[in-house]
């Protein structure tokens, strides 16, 4: 097929793709309101399907994001074979998932006639377009000849049509070659922090201050940036790719709801790596549901605060100096209302005195994987904090405040995922290529060449869906569906691509000295943490059918 034809099938496709996703939302919107208005009884009553809604339409918005990827490619004159291969093998495997099932989980796949959209998907298995590409992209022998490119030396195009963040991603991965990789796997099999040398460089880098703008001493470079980073980062170890959240989280918070005198102070700190944040958000049984936190703040006399209260999974608190610490502040108000976000200063501790700081104690959660900054759960009793440590001056508007950063700390998570998932797929392909069994690499086994090419394939949709959110949150525009979405498959990517990658391996994977086997530990908290895989789906379906 010529590539004039092949840009026609990506064009022709993406409106196809787009009648589905309308299709299904129409239905699901139909079961979910009345008199044209959503309940929330019926929203839980039909779950799996507006869970069905979320996947659908993520499933649509990567494959128009790699169709587009690929037509920017060849107008530049980029689009190689491999690439065109990768795109075909991706977007055909996405729309099989469209037409016959889509997998939320290992174990729950929603079919068409479950959304009640079995017209629409009949209508799109006529398009030549989907004929096409799933046909193609299913055949052995693309999947072949992508594995054959790739071990010919043809590297996939990285590109985000951008020279300075080409650079940026060339920068990072030179780093994350020389400074990360060689010593990740010790890291992870010693449990040990990430030292304090690498945080350092990190520093040197701009690593912390990547969106903060400049006037605060950041480089104000925006989110596609940051995606690139944690991308290469989490490449190498996904504790590096996390180590900016912490400070993204913070300084978002800070940018959007902060004192001028809060953001002079704190923002230049934070950028330059003076100041380690950590957020304390989470609480023993309360998980996702913020509305039911406990802790309390009270204020003193003198203006100062006192808190009170237990806090879980605080990744990174150790080593930190700062905390954004949500607090009910409120103790008449119910819920989200009574909630405030404080600023709290902390002591720097380390791991055989964790919490120096009085009034504050916790210990290590122990985990199966992404080690490199420590989980805890902490404990304050009396711990005070300044008086101006409200975020913004305004109690009670800390939930308010959290939620403009969700977006931008699961984009970032998500770009976590896709650095993960190259990882696997770089590991997995090293170890196909030097294991040798009768006589020749395990690489030219058919399965084993279909599991690679469908790994590098379904990076790309995941990729390309990260890059397109990050690209709405630089517009300015409100991107929680969108950052949802790119979490969402990005999550699953990485898990996806860690356990075949392990699977590659085979016995040896399965040996904690080889190092896919923490890359598959460190993959399935992405799935979890930054709102667990339902809790995306649940936002993701609420949220499409409220712009409906």
């Amino acid at each position: 097929m010529s590539e004039r034809d092949f840009i026609q099938h990506l064009s022709s496709i993406q409106s196809a793709v787009r009648e589905v996703e309308k299709a299904t939302r129409d239905a699901i919107l139909s079961r979910c309101s009345r008199e044209g208005k959503i309940q929330s009884g019926l929203l839980n009553e039909h779950q799996r399907a507006l869970h069905g809604l979320a996947w659908m339409t993520t499933t649509v918005e990567a494959i128009v994001r790699a169709a587009q990827w690929g037509i920017k490619l060849h107008e530049v004159n980029k689009l190689t074979t491999l690439e065109r291969l990768v795109l075909t093998v991706g977007i055909g495997e996405y729309l099989q998932q469209m037409a016959f099932g889509l997998p939320m989980s290992q174990s729950e796949v929603v079919r068409p006639h479950e959304l009640g959209i079995q017209e629409a998907i009949a209508s799109l298995q006529c398009t030549p377009s989907f004929i096409w590409l799933q046909e193609q992209g299913s055949d052995i022998a693309t999947r072949r000849e992508i594995v054959a490119l790739y071990r010919d030396g043809n590297p996939l195009c990285e590109t985000v049509f951008d020279e300075e963040l080409d650079m940026v991603r060339e920068q990072f991965r030179r780093f994350t070659d020389n400074e990360i990789t060689p010593y990740a796997h010790h890291w992870h099999m010693a449990d040990e922090l990430i030292p304090d040398e690498v945080v350092a460089k990190l520093a040197e880098l701009g690593v912390f201050g990547i969106c903060i703008p400049e006037q605060y001493e950041g480089l104000g470079m925006g989110k596609r940036a940051m995606c690139i980073v944690t991308e290469e980062l989490s490449r190498g170890y996904i504790g590096t790719g996390s180590l900016g959240t912490r400070s993204e989280i913070a300084g978002e918070l800070i940018l959007s709801a902060g004192t001028e005198q809060q953001k002079a102070y704190w923002l230049p700190k934070i950028a330059s790596g003076e100041v380690l944040p950590t957020a304390v958000f989470t609480e023993p049984d309360t998980g996702s549901d913020l509305a039911s936190l406990r802790t309390r703040a009270s204020q003193r006399d003198d203006g100062t605060w006192q808190i009170d209260g237990n806090k879980t999974w605080i990744t990174h608190a150790a080593r930190s100096d700062l905390m954004t610490l949500l607090a009910r502040s409120e103790p008449d108000e119910k819920g989200h209302d009574g909630l405030s976000m404080f600023l709290a200063p902390k002591q720097r501790g380390n791991c055989e005195h964790p919490f120096p700081s009085e009034g504050m104690d916790g210990g290590e959660i122990r985990v199966l994987g992404y080690r490199g900054m420590k989980e805890y759960e902490i404990s304050f009793d009396a711990f005070n904090i300044p008086a101006d440590a409200v975020l913004g001056g305004t109690r009670g508007q800390g939930f308010r405040q959290l939620m403009q950063t969700f977006e931008g700390a699961r984009i970032q998570t998500a770009a976590r995922a896709v650095g993960v998932a190259w990882r696997a797929f770089d590991l997995a392909w090293k170890y196909a290529n030097d294991r040798k069994q009768f006589g020749k690499p395990i690489v030219e086994f058919p399965r084993v060449a279909d599991k690679l090419a469908l790994m590098l394939a379904e990076i790309v949709m995941a990729r390309e869906v990260t890059y397109y959110a990050a690209e709405e949150k630089e517009r300015g525009h409100r991107c929680d569906i969108e950052a949802g979405m790119a979490k969402l498959i990005a999550a699953r990517v990485a898990w996806s691509n860690a356990d075949q990658g392990l699977q590659v391996h085979g016995g040896n994977g399965y040996a904690e000295e080889f190092e896919i086997s923490r890359v598959l530990c460190d993959a399935r908290i992405l799935n979890i943490f930054e709102g667990a895989a339902e809790i995306q789906a649940q936002v993701i379906g609420r949220g499409l059918l409220s712009r409906a």
